[in-house]
């Protein structure tokens, strides 16, 4: 028998999360964003379910070659843009779109032989500070592009530091509207939180959804995915597959940081750090066991975690324990609760989850 532990992929949410992001978008076109394999859902398990999306942004020549390979033949397009000059005969011989952010990569298209003009997407740095050409320089990059031969259309691009906190999106705002005052060309600027947070005034002609795509809420903890009405894409489960009644004063777990104040039983789940689940997540992280909701107590280890099992005393091994997303009798644990626990985000934990973790479709 395979140990007890398994990851589902529920298609039924991701085509709700994608219409969810198409009705925010007011009329824009979608990219569903499937960067990092689809934030771990994998490329392959999310295509049929995100298929009525207008393109699909990623990051990597191998993930753009697997969606070609599953038959979309709709816009593709490389969020950061080519890594190298060669990587152009790919861009020609998939037709992908891609972003372009810094000098050389003009140079690389200036000098790339085509018969196909490349769709590309000029970056503008309007205060993230990671990539994209300042203002003063946006321009300038706008006409180099549009002189090529080797050019079809420009579509004008920028991405928010902050749209899900307290500066918003208004400063980046008007740098990018200045910036590109008068230059033609379709524009994107939305990921999830802007689109959310600030759709009336981002949606713009293009808009890339990334997290919420996958039920999980941009800017918690101020707001859950259910405030937003997403459904969790992913559930992590596994089972008891041990049971034990603790003495008062008896610890549990690695450095014995637990100790029990009270006689406790505790159940141990086949999951660990090995398979995904955050090492850091302190004694008190949500989980449920047969759908009723309780906490870890103790170190995580690297293939097992022990929970309390006071609010389930029914529980045995065997019991099923629902480590993040749908539960049994329509209980829910979200994945923004375990990581915002263990002081991360929802999007490392589904980017984490293990090779060794069997993963099957709902």
């Amino acid at each position: 028998m395979p140990r007890p532990i398994e990851a589902l992929i529920h298609r039924d949410a991701l085509s709700h999360n994608l219409a969810r992001a198409r009705a925010a978008a007011g009329g824009a076109r979608v990219f569903a964003v499937v960067k990092a394999n689809a934030y771990g859902h994998g490329i392959e398990r999310v295509y049929e379910a995100l298929r009525g999306a207008d393109g699909f942004a990623l990051l990597d020549l191998a993930e753009a070659s697997t969606l070609r390979a599953l038959g979309w033949r709709g816009p593709v397009l490389l969020l950061e843009g080519t890594f190298d000059a060669r990587d152009l005969e790919t861009c020609s011989r998939l037709n992908l779109w891609h972003t372009v952010h810094h000098d050389a990569q003009i140079d690389w298209l200036s000098r790339h032989k085509t018969q196909q003009p490349h769709r590309v997407f000029l970056k503008l740095n309007s205060g993230m500070n990671r990539l994209g050409f300042a203002p003063l320089s946006f321009r300038s990059a706008w006409a180099r592009l549009e002189a090529l031969p080797q050019v079809d259309e420009i579509t004008l691009m920028s991405h928010f530091a902050d749209a899900d906190g307290e500066r918003g999106v208004a400063a980046q705002l008007a740098v990018f509207e200045q910036a590109a005052a008068d230059l033609p060309g379709e524009r994107t600027l939305a990921n999830s939180a802007a689109l959310l947070r600030h759709a009336g005034t981002t949606a713009a002609d293009w808009v890339r959804p990334g997290i919420m795509v996958y039920g999980s809420a941009p800017d918690h903890p101020e707001y859950d995915a259910t405030h937003w009405g997403l459904q969790p894409a992913m559930t992590l489960r596994a089972r008891l597959i041990a049971v034990q009644t603790l003495a008062a004063g008896a610890a549990v777990g690695y450095g014995g940081q637990f100790v029990a104040p009270q006689a406790l039983r505790i159940g141990v789940v086949a999951c660990g750090y090995a398979d995904g689940y955050p090492r850091l997540a302190p004694t008190g992280t949500p989980v449920l066991v047969d759908g009723v909701r309780t906490r870890t107590v103790g170190r995580v280890s690297m293939d097992m975690i022990a929970v309390d099992l006071t609010p389930v005393p029914q529980a045995e091994a065997g019991s099923e324990v629902t480590l993040w997303g749908r539960g049994p009798r329509d209980s829910l644990l979200p994945i923004d609760e375990v990581a915002h626990a263990a002081g991360t985000v929802g999007y490392e934990l589904m980017c984490a989850l293990a090779s060794r973790v069997p993963v099957h479709l709902d």
